[in-house]
């Protein structure tokens, strides 16, 4: 098997023909994800059936601000999957504040903590970010909220969090918004909604690794 890094994002491998981070805690496995030994390395397998963003790389996109040092806000963190693949690329430099609001949930991510030093869980709703306002200013802010205000949720923590040259990235799920609507127009309304505040760097349908989402990268105005 060769190793190859990705050409334009950083800390992010090819293996053959899937995508990998390397393993920030050796011999750890976060969600029964295949772990490949390379000589000294440990590269662990992100699955884009699991991880919306790994969905955004195989689906092409061209704009991935996350890189060593990145200090990211992440709403709707849950038990660590996709945030244990950003752990891995940040490195020991960067850090996740990760936001949660189930108490059972954030159990769960509070083991891939222990272990992953870059990781902070905290139990809270995404919806009131004055209720967190300790955390420090970002470079991005991730979202992952499966609840129909998902895109005024991600303006107003950037409000509170994004530094002036940051970035937001979004994973909007159409049936969290509207069963009654066709995906399509939801994102288009979206959109609108969006760009009041960013400017659109890129928009990606994550179909068929995700049904029904698709996801922004935004820069803030």
């Amino acid at each position: 098997m060769k190793i190859k890094p990705h050409k334009k994002f950083e800390n992010i491998f090819w293996l053959d023909n899937k995508i990998c981070t390397k393993n920030l805690v050796k011999g750890k496995q976060v969600y029964g994800e295949k772990i490949i030994k390379i000589k000294n390395n440990e590269y662990r397998i992100w699955d884009p059936r699991r991880s919306k963003p790994s969905a955004a790389i195989y689906k092409k996109i061209q704009t991935f601000p996350i890189k060593s040092g990145t200090k990211i806000l992440y709403l709707g963190i849950a038990s660590g999957t996709t945030a244990s693949h950003f752990s891995d690329i940040i490195g020991k430099k960067g850090i996740i504040y990760g936001i949660e609001i189930s108490e059972r949930v954030l159990r769960e991510l509070l083991e891939v903590a222990e272990d992953r030093k870059n990781i902070v869980p905290i139990l809270a709703d995404a919806q009131t970010p004055e209720k967190y306002s300790w955390i420090e200013q970002v470079d991005v802010v991730y979202a992952d909220v499966a609840m129909r205000e998902q895109s005024d949720i991600l303006i107003r923590n950037c409000e509170y969090f994004l530094k002036d040259d940051g970035y937001a990235i979004i994973a909007i799920k159409a049936r969290s918004i509207d069963v009654t609507k066709s995906p399509t127009k939801i994102y288009n309304q979206q959109r609108k909604i969006l760009e009041r505040h960013f400017k659109v760097k890129e928009f990606v349908i994550l179909d068929p690794y995700e049904k029904d989402h698709c996801m922004f990268i935004l820069k803030k105005k």
